[in-house]
């Protein structure tokens, strides 16, 4: 389990899940080719340096978005970013460099 999973109480596997089950959108905020080499099923990318596109993904600021990268620290800057344009519930889970569920192509 990564530092962010550890510091929420549960690891991006059990994030995805929560996300899976309660149709939270998840946000990979990792480049492009990055994403398309694996990310988990259903999440979006949006990459970090164009995270004002987010509301054409997310146009509801209220919505609670689950983010993530690769490893934790773009994701956690794409959440204080997320939450300087209005959107309050956004939620750091990791990198998926910890993340033991199916993968999506």
């Amino acid at each position: 389990m990564g530092l962010f999973g550890k510091l929420k109480g549960k690891g991006i596997d059990e994030f995805a899940a929560e996300a899976k089950e309660q149709g939270i959108r998840i946000i990979d905020v990792r480049e492009p080719d990055e994403f398309a080499h694996g990310h988990i099923p259903g999440a979006v990318n949006v990459p970090l340096g164009s995270l004002e596109s987010i509301t054409d993904v997310a146009p509801d600021k209220a919505e609670m978005l689950y983010v993530h990268c690769l490893g934790g620290v773009r994701s956690s800057r794409a959440c204080m970013q997320l939450k300087s344009m209005g959107y309050a519930k956004t939620v750091n889970i990791g990198g998926i460099r910890s993340y033991r569920g199916p993968i999506e192509r």
